[in-house]
């Protein structure tokens, strides 16, 4: 038996749905195979403002934020999500961004501080290796001109090429 000193930190992870979009379900697919693959998940519901969802990330001392857009409101609220992240000193988080996400909206989302878009398709099983991924490797923190890179986004992402 391995002494708790010893075993890793689950990756915590808060899904979020921003604004008045009420489509949920892929932030809950995407919630329920990380938490499967072993990641502790808070899905904070939908209907969120970028303030609950800052506080759900601090209150949680999440890794990941995934914030999940269909409603095509995603640059507005990460772009603030982004800003507020980096005022609060949260530039570590890494955040994911997935939903219906154009090419020329997540090269936008990326420059802005999103560490990675995924869209409709990606399988999770991309996802969860993404993150654990950039995580292992140390990789963390908003990207973007500001930083380094990190941060996820997540949703119904199902394998997008962005």
């Amino acid at each position: 038996m391995q002494d708790t000193s010893q075993r890793a930190t689950p990756i915590r992870v808060v899904i979020a749905k921003p604004g008045l979009d009420g489509h949920d379900r892929g932030a809950k697919v995407v919630a329920r195979a990380l938490r499967d693959a072993g990641m502790e998940v808070v899905y904070t519901g939908i209907f969120q403002t970028p303030e609950s969802i800052l506080r759900a990330v601090i209150d949680e001392d999440a890794a990941v934020l995934g914030l999940s857009s269909l409603s095509g409101a995603h640059m507005e609220y990460a772009e603030e999500l982004c800003d507020m992240l980096r005022e609060n000193e949260m530039g570590d988080v890494l955040f994911l961004v997935g939903g219906t996400i154009p090419d020329d909206d997540a090269q936008r989302l990326k420059s802005v501080g999103v560490t990675e878009v995924f869209g409709p398709g990606t399988p999770t099983g991309a996802i969860i290796d993404y993150i654990r991924g950039r995580l292992a490797g140390g990789d963390r923190g908003l990207g973007g001109a500001a930083q380094a890179t990190t941060a996820q986004v997540v949703e119904d992402v199902h394998d997008h090429p962005h």
